[in-house]
């Protein structure tokens, strides 16, 4: 018997009916060759002999006391938790992704163990998906993809390797302790960053310095007046799922010609798209948008592993210039960090903490519409960069599928595999109508960056 954290209590806590609070991912994969046309039906019949759950997945919630407590589920019930599904035809993408989004809308039974994976057939061109989803309570979206990895082999010949709710044992199957959250950084502002007192005077400092600096700079107080938009209304339980893959050699030729990182190219391509998206609703702030972005702020040599911090980004969706926004997200995004290089890893977490804590009581309770800090959540989760397989199927693709929240219909949520960038956009269906068209505007804004730069 495991008591939850007061950070993962918050996720059972915010779920209602408009806002499922779990984390998914889509994995596209190819027959294995030679592989017969019922090859995923039998898939199917080995899958349902995978008895043997491990943690976390054999969890489900108790309670003892009035307190939320993980307990081993003895009578789980792997049907209920692994199902075989088929598409209709023609079995596209299109039907594929619009599967997903319907899934994706529904609550999780809290009297089971809160996971579920989908083995999805009728693809077309020789293709089955795997859609898995888990209470964001139970594991968040890096050790989610973590685990995806480790289900998967750089072997195409390597049999035998288990489904993910079957994994082996390790030590750390919980959430990863350094993985970018703004709950967790709120969290720790309000519980154990109250202990140390050290990280005050810099923290300080640093706060000051920025508040200074928004009042003489309207462009950089926007970071923490950030617009009023359609982006950020109350939201209903629909989702709608839209997922493409994008080359990434492209993405480094802009870089390069730049100057630029990934992470930048990335963020502009975003912002372009929500830019055209908003302004076909006739909906584009006057004010630019703000993203809220974690970011990797590890050291070379430095003996703490993984360092993320968050960034407030401006992502000058009022500047007309495709070009001219990548510069502008480019030197933000740089003054962000240079900031965060002055500062230990506990000051980053506790001025984290501090510069989020309007959002989140924003987010939780609605009653403060003037502290909208951020509009959207633009999140780069990294994947593998070689290719995988499971059991002698290719994988050809991973796209993450987050969380909504009211106040916060859009999440857009990327990882990198072997070459392609993956985007995963999730949106409340009736205040995002045609969130789809946001793929076009995607690649739209990466042509534009290319005819920019002469490539």
């Amino acid at each position: 018997m495991k008591p939850l954290s007061p950070t993962d209590q918050l996720f059972l806590w915010l779920e209602k009916r408009q806002q499922p609070m779990h984390v998914g991912g889509l994995q596209l994969f190819s027959f294995p060759e030679g592989a017969p046309d019922d090859y995923v039906a039998q898939l199917a019949d080995q899958l349902r002999t995978q008895h043997g759950v491990t943690r976390p997945f054999d969890q489900r919630l108790s309670y003892k006391l009035g307190q939320p407590m993980w307990v081993e589920d003895e009578h789980l019930d792997l049907e209920h938790h692994f199902r075989f599904e088929a598409l209709p035809t023609p079995g596209r993408i299109r039907e594929l992704l619009s599967f997903v989004s319907a899934e994706h809308s529904h609550l999780m039974d809290r009297e089971r163990p809160m996971w579920e994976v989908h083995l999805i057939e009728g693809l077309k061109d020789r293709q089955f998906a795997l859609y898995t989803k888990i209470h964001h309570s139970l594991m968040d979206g890096v050790t989610g993809m973590r685990m995806v990895t480790r289900m998967l082999s750089e072997d195409p010949n390597e049999m035998g390797l288990p489904p993910i709710w079957a994994l082996p044992h390790r030590q750390r199957t919980g959430r990863d302790e350094n993985a970018p959250s703004l709950w967790r950084s709120v969290a720790h502002l309000l519980g154990s960053s109250g202990k140390q007192l050290g990280t005050v005077p810099t923290v300080a400092k640093e706060l000051l310095k920025t508040i200074n600096q928004a009042r003489k700079d309207p462009a950089y107080d926007s970071i923490f007046h950030a617009p009023r938009s359609v982006l950020n209304q109350k939201i209903t339980g629909s989702r709608r799922f839209a997922a493409q893959s994008y080359c990434l050699t492209r993405i480094k030729a802009v870089c390069q010609a730049y100057g630029t990182t990934v992470n930048d190219v990335v963020t502009a391509m975003c912002a372009t798209a929500l830019r055209t998206y908003l302004m076909n609703q006739d909906a584009l702030p006057e004010k630019p948008l703000i993203a809220f972005v974690p970011v990797s702020l590890h050291r070379d040599g430095s003996a703490e592993g993984n360092q993320v911090g968050v960034i407030l980004a401006n992502l000058h969706t009022d500047e007309n210039d495709p070009s001219q926004r990548l510069m502008n997200i480019h030197h933000g995004m740089q003054e962000a960090k240079d900031r965060y290089n002055h500062m230990s890893p506990e000051e980053i977490l506790n001025y984290t903490a501090l510069t989020l804590a309007p959002a989140a009581f924003h987010l939780l309770t609605g009653m403060a519409p003037n502290w909208q800090t951020f509009n959207v959540v633009i999140s780069n989760v990294p994947g593998p960069s070689s290719p995988r397989y499971w059991n002698g199927a290719k994988l050809e693709g991973m796209y993450p599928v987050s969380i909504v929240l009211d106040r916060l219909a859009l999440n857009m949520t990327l990882t990198s595999y072997n070459g392609q960038v993956e985007f995963g956009l999730v949106g409340c269906r009736r205040t995002l109508p045609s969130l789809q068209r946001m793929l076009d505007y995607l690649e739209d804004a990466l042509t534009e960056l290319e005819a920019a730069a002469g490539l």
